[in-house]
Order: C-alpha cells, then sequence, then structure tokens
C-alpha cells in the first residue's frame, strides 16, 4: 500500500467528527491492506511509527529539508524499513547517517506525505483515530463483534499487536489473547458524573472510593518477581521499588493489582501530582500504593467477576492501609459526606462505582463515575492559535490570563476545550477586530474579551512568569457582563494551589 492511501485516511479523518465515519473510512483502508502491511499500517493509523526508539528528535525531523515529489511512489514497508534504519543507527557520524536517510525519504515524500512523516516520527500524529475508534475499525474490517477486538487488546494491553495479527492471520487469532502475569493490561476508566448523589442515585448501591491524585499504577506478581506498570502500560518498577517491596508482604503469590502511587506527607495528607512525580526520594516523604481493584488471584481471572466479588477479593490479598480510603451505600447524603471529608483531606474527589459491573478494561465504562469539586476563574484571553484539522481556519486554542494589580495580565496556560462550533466561528471573527498582532500561528490579543474557564486545580510550573498553571482548563461561558478589570488576579489564581 502507498503512504499517500494512509495519509489520505488520516486527513479524512482528521476531518470529520462522525464516529461511525471515522470507523467506515478506517475499516476500508485496513481491509486493502496485505498481510505484511498490517502491522505497520495499523501502528502508523494509531499515530507511531513500529519502532520504539527512533532517535530522532525535532531538530532532526524538521531540520532536513528537501523538495517535495509531485507525485506518490513511497510504500509503507519502504518507509517502515528507512525508520528502522534510522532506529538501529548510533556511534560516530550517526548523526550524518541519519540526515541521509531522513533526507532520502523526504526526497521522494509529496507535501502531504512530509507532514505526515514529521508528525509520525514526532508521535504528535492528531487525526481522532483513537485507540477505541480504530478497535471498532479493525472488528468493521474483519466483520467481528467490536467486543472481540476490544477485549482481545484488553487482555494483551496492546491494539496495535493484536489488530496487525487479526488482519494479517484472520479474525480467529482474537481467541488468543489471554490475561497474563507480567503483560500489562488497559486499566478501566471513569466517566464524569455532576455530583455524588447524582452517581449514587444512578447506579443504587455502590462503591464509593477516594479518587487519589497519583500515578495509576498497575502491580504484576509471581511469586517474588513483581514489576510494577505505568497507566500507559510502561514498566516503572525501576522507579517504583518501595511499592515492589510491599507488593511482596501481600497474602498472596501471584496477582494483578490495579491502584495508585502516592506521596503522602509528614502531616499524612497526600502530596500533589507534581510532588509525587517529583519528590520520590525525598527525606521525610514515602512513596507506596494503595489499591482499589484485583483482576488476577492465584490462576484465577477476576476481571468477568463483579466489583462486588473483586472488592472482597482484594480484602483479603491487601491490608487495610495499603487500600483507597472506601464506603459502600446507597444513601446519597452518606456519599455526599464522604465526598467532603474525602476533598477536605485533600484528596481529588471520589470515584463512584457499580457493584455488578466485571472489569472493563480500556473502557471508560458507565459503571465507574468519577466527581471532583469543580473551580472557575473569570480569566482574560489574550491570544488564541489557529486550529488544525477540522478546526482549520478557526481561532481555537486559547491563551488565558489572570490580572496582574500592577498592570497587565499573566498567562496561565491554554485550552481548546468546551468550545462549540458555533463559538469557534464566533471567536474567530471578534478575535480578528482585536488582533494586536501576530507570531507565527499565534494571534495576540487586546485584552478584552473574558471567559469563564472551569478547571480541577492549579499547580506549580516553570512554564509561565506566574509560577502556576491551571490543570484540565476548559471554558464554560463567555463573560459579556464583565471586561478585563473584572477578571480573577493572579493572587486569586494562587490560592488554588496546594
Amino acid at each position: 500500500m502507498l503512504l499517500a492511501d494512509l495519509v489520505a485516511v488520516s486527513e479524512a479523518v482528521s476531518s470529520t467528527r462522525s464516529r461511525t465515519k471515522k470507523i467506515d473510512l478506517l475499516a476500508e483502508t485496513l481491509r486493502r491492506l496485505a498481510p505484511d502491511e498490517a502491522a505497520v499500517a495499523v501502528s502508523y493509523l494509531a499515530g507511531k511509527p513500529t519502532q520504539t526508539r527512533l532517535g530522532a528528535g525535532y531538530a532532526t525531523v524538521y531540520g532536513v529539508e528537501s523538495e517535495p515529489a509531485v507525485e506518490p511512489t513511497l510504500e509503507i514497508l519502504e518507509v517502515d524499513s528507512t525508520l528502522g534504519a534510522l532506529s538501529e543507527t548510533a556511534g560516530a557520524g550517526s548523526k550524518q547517517h541519519k540526515e541521509t536517510l531522513l533526507l532520502s525519504l523526504m526526497s521522494r515524500a509529496t507535501k502531504p506525505e512530509q507532514e505526515f512523516l514529521r508528525a509520525l516520527m514526532l508521535r504528535n500524529l492528531r487525526q481522532g483515530a483513537l485507540e477505541g475508534v480504530m478497535a471498532d475499525a479493525v472488528a468493521a474490517a474483519l466483520a467481528v463483534a467490536p467486543e472481540r477486538v476490544r477485549r482481545a487488546a484488553m487482555l494483551e494491553g496492546d491494539l496495535v499487536a493484536v489488530a496487525s495479527r487479526a488482519l494479517a492471520k484472520g479474525a480467529e487469532s482474537l481467541q488468543a489473547a489471554s490475561l497474563a502475569v507480567f503483560t500489562p493490561v488497559q486499566p478501566m476508566l471513569a466517566k464524569t458524573a455532576g455530583t455524588v448523589g447524582e452517581a449514587v442515585t444512578l447506579l443504587g448501591e455502590a462503591a464509593v472510593d477516594q479518587k487519589l491524585d497519583g500515578l495509576r499504577i498497575q502491580v504484576h506478581r509471581d511469586g517474588d518477581r513483581v514489576v510494577v506498570f505505568s497507566r500507559n502500560l510502561r514498566d516503572i518498577t525501576a522507579e517504583m521499588a518501595g511499592v515492589a517491596d510491599e507488593a511482596r508482604s501481600f497474602g498472596a503469590r501471584q496477582f494483578i493489582l490495579d491502584g495508585e502511587g502516592l506521596m503522602i506527607g509528614s502531616d499524612g495528607r497526600p502530596l500533589a501530582f507534581q510532588d509525587t512525580m517529583s519528590r520520590p526520594g525525598e527525606p521525610g516523604l514515602s512513596l507506596s500504593g494503595y489499591y482499589f481493584d484485583v483482576i488476577h488471584l492465584d490462576g484465577v481471572d477476576l476481571i468477568d467477576a463483579p466489583l462486588e466479588v473483586r472488592r472482597r477479593t482484594l480484602g483479603e490479598v491487601v491490608g487495610d492501609s495499603a487500600r483507597v480510603g472506601s464506603i459502600v451505600t446507597a444513601d446519597p447524603s452518606e456519599a455526599e459526606e464522604f465526598f467532603t471529608a474525602a476533598v477536605s483531606l485533600g484528596f481529588e474527589g471520589v470515584v463512584v462505582k457499580d457493584l455488578t459491573q466485571p472489569y472493563e478494561a480500556g473502557r471508560r465504562g458507565s459503571g465507574w463515575l468519577k466527581i471532583k469539586p469543580t473551580h472557575t476563574l473569570d480569566l482574560v484571553v489574550i491570544a488564541a492559535e489557529w486550529g488544525s484539522g477540522r478546526r482549520e481556519g478557526w481561532l481555537s486554542n486559547l491563551h488565558l490570563g489572570a490580572r496582574d494589580p500592577d498592570g497587565g495580565f499573566v498567562m496561565l496556560g491554554k485550552t481548546f476545550k468546551g468550545l462549540t462550533d458555533e463559538m469557534l466561528e464566533w471567536q474567530t471573527r471578534v478575535f480578528l477586530e482585536i488582533e494586536a498582532g501576530r507570531e507565527g500561528h499565534v494571534v495576540h490579543l487586546r485584552p478584552e474579551i473574558v471567559y469563564e474557564i472551569a478547571f480541577d486545580g492549579v499547580q506549580r510550573s516553570t512554564r509561565y512568569p506566574g509560577g502556576v498553571a491551571l490543570r484540565f482548563a476548559r471554558v464554560k461561558r463567555y463573560r459579556d457582563d464583565k471586561g478585563p478589570n473584572d477578571a480573577d488576579t493572579l493572587e486569586t489564581v494562587r490560592s488554588f494551589a496546594r
């Protein structure tokens, strides 16, 4: 298959919001693959090379320039072979050899192919072919139920491997997938709910767990061997030696546990996420594992067992001190009280869980509902960036600023979340009327527009001049009743920081 075919479907997928259309476009392309092309094509459409590490950074990838080819001739297997040679190049003269390889590749690529290749090599290919969409597209290409592909990918922790094998060898190969200790499983995820009371009313009797703002971990043990995996299935055992040692003391020889790695301060309160990640060896602090699920125990898979059974089993393996704080209740008021207490103790919120649900690995199902306190600030839009993909032609990514009492506005970060098509169209027109200058794809604005911004928290940051940045910022609404002098101050923003 030509690389141009993948580029075309990538562009088509990125330009549509319809999930069904994305799936149809991808499936049609997947059906046309030769067996030996499956692994490369699926990996590229998922946004990453087949090689773990290319050893080529931004300067190298964008430093090699060539006039684009007029007609597409590159085959995807040729591209993969070149990138393979690139990843194996090391030692004296490697920089020049890498540039030679890239020049050879880019000189044969059309302009759209060059753009695709650069984004692919830097793992910055944003095309909307998310894992759930890709799994459904593979299922459509194979004419099987999507659940079969999702389950196989969940058990192996690698959709690309499962999909490429099935496309090359047939749908029967999906049956070969199985849960295995030391093969990480994609974690189950939670959807967002409005309030704890609403979540409990919806689910009935449910588990309400403290939501820890730590590092999601999956701990595998077989005898004395323990491996700790991160949320993205990376082996982080070397960074989690204490967690691994703790796991060896638990009352079972073989298990797979799901939990969070969290740093606890000397006052017994959890530290912020960035502190957990940046201060693991600081005296007086301890990084420990706190668990809320078990999906395998001593040769028995529990992934299809209801949460009620998994919770009971977890209690037989892990002591109370290593379990996430939790209650079981059908009373919305009791759940709200637990939520308030969790937040006051420094936790991020709670997760309300359906006791009848199996472990839906890799899915953001309705069986887990997360609730966090939502904060809002009135901030000034000080710049905006031109969008790409389906937002091309619109000013999208917003630069947000808090008011400095000494004059001016201090940037706190960016967001494009929460913007409807109508808002994008409106703000593009209005922003261009108050344009103060341009810098590449960034349009600087006169500080006149105030947006209400919802966010989950504030963390320290060396990236922005105010020393703080918003976490998970999203646009709530345009404040047409407020001017820049009514915007919140930097001091107000800092008051939210832990």
